[in-house]
């Protein structure tokens, strides 16, 4: 008769396996993608998955510098996705505490209208976004597309923040009245440090859905100069088929994916901890 134990060393060994096989097949792309960003255009099509005889390292400067403009591209997305994270978080996590925390008529109501919020295709907005932004002369300008990105994202946030503050013992805030706290004292020194692992799971996700979000920057920003780095690398992309210069196309690309890789490298553990930490007050 076999032991009770025995027969999960075979069971943990091919999960092992399948779960080897799938981080290879994520991480091989990204990989390939390194090292063909140090090739020549003429070794990217002799020798697809070979690797470089001699690294280009000026593919990225030609990326950064060059035709591509990548360098002015980061900064502005840069300077974008971080006014609008700071903004996403704090008003997020102010509407999230309020509607979860305080009893008043409408604000069941009003969390669920934010969280259909989250079923809306952004491409039905978009034509109305351009021609209400058009109104306030704010098209072409990185405010109006700060705007509708704060706009975009905070259903997300206050769907994962609602959780969490909803989660909180109310004593905590009784307990800081008590000792003089106003309601903006209670919510900034008590309860936004517990909440910091959903912060960190609505930063991490924010950051990186906004730092690819392509079709609100392409309609919304009309200057060429003030474009952000998706808009940038598409348009890179169609120049290089008359330029041919497609090793520095692959570096462009692996420097807009480098960003959203160390976010989520940075951050795995508050990731995961914030995940968990929703499932179990969930």
């Amino acid at each position: 008769m076999a032991a009770p134990g025995s027969r999960r060393g075979p069971d943990v060994a091919l999960t092992q396996a399948l779960l080897a096989a799938y981080a290879l097949i994520i991480l091989f792309p990204l990989v390939w993608l390194g090292y063909t960003a140090l090739k020549s255009s003429v070794e990217i099509f002799q020798s697809v998955w070979g690797l470089p005889k001699t690294p280009h390292w000026e593919n990225f400067a030609h990326a950064w510098g060059g035709d591509g403009q990548l360098g002015r591209y980061f900064g502005n997305s840069a300077l974008v996705v971080t006014v609008s994270l700071t903004l996403i978080l704090l008003l997020g996590a102010m509407a999230a505490y309020g509607l979860t925390r305080f009893r008043f008529r409408g604000a069941h109501f009003l969390l669920n209208t934010f969280i259909a919020g989250m079923m809306f295709p952004i491409f039905l907005a978009i034509v109305p976004l351009f021609l209400l932004m058009g109104q306030w002369g704010l098209t072409g300008t990185r405010l109006g597309l700060i705007l509708a990105y704060v706009a975009y994202s905070l259903p997300f946030t206050v769907f994962v923040l609602a959780g969490f503050f909803r989660s909180l013992p109310g004593e905590l805030a009784e307990a800081s009245r008590m000792d003089g706290c106003t309601q903006f004292g209670t919510f900034w020194r008590v309860m936004m440090p517990l909440a910091k692992p959903g912060l960190a799971v609505a930063a991490v996700f924010n950051f990186i859905g906004l730092w690819n979000e392509y079709p609100l920057a392409l309609v919304l920003i009309t200057e060429p100069s003030r474009r952000t780095l998706p808009v940038g690398i598409a348009a890179m992309a169609m120049r290089q088929q008359y330029s041919a210069d497609w090793g520095a196309l692959f570096a462009g690309l692996l420097i807009v994916m480098a960003p959203t890789v160390v976010a989520y490298l940075f951050f795995q553990r508050q990731i995961s901890a914030g995940l968990m930490a929703g499932a179990l007050k969930g």
